[in-house]
């Protein structure tokens, strides 16, 4: 009876201490563990935010991107990527820098987006970007949404172990605008892309 007691009061303490268990919905979206919206469910440093019935993610700058779905499975989620705005060529988050991960969190930017960068300096022709009238941002350059951006020096990659996984840097003097697409098929047009920013969590126990 004492080793009982002792492994339920053990099993406890893990529980409470690790928040296991899904949190409630959040509007709509289903918050599979480990994330969390909140103290007693899901893992404490996988944190994400119930705002108003939307999930969002919180950038190291203190921005909140949507999330647009979630799949437990690939220990994957995808954010929206910023609004390009209007009247000129910058992304929302400009004043932040682009949208950057704490690197110590569990989270980072999945090896399956493809970034596209706007309203560049030449300066940027220096770097290994593809940046070629074949680029894939000339193909999203003709959608409605780059419309502030048409004409502008475009550049696109995909993320990889060469560039920092946990950082979509834009600035004035390099890159003031960016767009990102997860995994694009071959022949598929920009209608058909899936936009955001894939990011991948670190799973527990692995």
């Amino acid at each position: 009876m004492v080793v009982i007691v002792i492994l339920f009061a053990l099993f406890m303490l893990l529980t409470s201490a690790s928040g296991l268990g899904d949190c409630p919905k959040c509007g709509e979206m289903e918050v599979p563990y480990p994330l969390s919206t909140q103290e007693g469910c899901g893992h404490s440093s996988y944190r994400v935010y119930c705002n108003n019935g939307s999930l969002e993610f919180r950038s190291l700058a203190g921005s909140y991107y949507k999330v647009l779905s979630i799949d437990p499975d690939a220990y994957t989620l995808i954010i929206n990527a910023p609004k390009i705005e209007e009247d000129v060529c910058y992304s929302s988050d400009l004043r932040d820098g682009g949208f950057k991960i704490d690197e110590s969190s569990p989270f980072n930017i999945s090896k399956r987006n493809t970034v596209m960068l706007f309203n560049c300096s030449d300066s940027i022709l220096l770097s290994p970007l593809n940046c070629s009238l074949n680029s894939l941002c000339r193909q999203f350059e003709k959608t409605e949404a780059a419309k502030a951006c048409m004409g502008t020096l475009c550049c696109s990659f995909l993320k990889d172990a060469s560039i920092s996984s946990h950082r979509i840097r834009v600035r004035v003097g390099g890159c003031t605008a960016y767009t990102s697409v997860v995994d694009i098929g071959p022949e598929e047009s920009p209608a058909a892309w899936n936009y955001g920013i894939e990011l991948q969590w670190q799973p527990l126990f692995s």
